[in-house]
């Protein structure tokens, strides 16, 4: 059974949907103080918001030792979009936040010429291969909404995207795994991820 964490800020729905279209169970959880890890194979934190607003309700609703927890545990942990950028270290969307820590980098806003929010299907340069691509075309396209990124394509990148200028796409440090965009509004190519995703459980 997979996770999936509600922040308060998350778009829930799509992402439970398409998990359960690829035959797996999942349950939402609204606080992670009582929850115990051995019950989930995966958990996800899915992604629409703000980065402070999320790491906010995320301490607050005690998910954090949770995570940490979990990613401790060698379970796969899924974050999508803001949920990927989660991740990693610091956040500097309105203010300097302190992010999960999980990946080494920062998240800062998009410099490119071209309009922001970077809104709609863009194609994955993938540059390095991963159990989570079996299946994929070679040039997978998918579906983005979001105006921060990773800063730099380090180690742990495994997919970039062009917009203007390099953006990282897919990210994999062992059992955490970032998608910066959105598998569940991505038609078939966002399925198939899923369930290799599923396959790592």
């Amino acid at each position: 059974m997979i996770a999936i964490i509600d922040y308060g800020a998350g778009n829930l729905n799509s992402i439970q949907k398409a998990l359960e279209f690829v035959g797996e169970e999942t349950v939402i959880l609204e606080e992670g103080e009582q929850e115990d890890i051995d019950k989930y194979s995966g958990l996800v934190l899915p992604g629409v918001g703000a980065f402070p607003g999320a790491m906010k309700r995320l301490q607050e609703d005690n998910f954090i030792e949770f995570i940490e927890k979990f990613v401790a545990a060698g379970k796969p942990f899924l974050g999508v979009c803001l949920g990927m950028q989660l991740l990693f270290e610091w956040g500097f969307e309105d203010q300097k936040t302190a992010g999960l820590g999980l990946l080494k980098g920062n998240i800062t806003k998009m410099e490119t010429e071209y309009k922001i929010p970077h809104m709609g299907w863009n194609q994955l340069q993938i540059i390095k291969n991963d159990p989570l691509f079996k299946g994929l075309p070679e040039n997978p396209h998918f579906y983005f909404v979001h105006s921060y990124q990773l800063t730099e394509v380090t180690d742990q990148v495994l997919a970039t995207v062009g917009y203007g200028s390099t953006v990282p796409a897919v990210v994999r440090q062992d059992n955490v795994i970032g998608f910066q965009f959105h598998p569940e509004k991505s038609g078939d190519n966002g399925i198939k991820l899923l369930e290799n995703f599923r396959e790592l459980l």
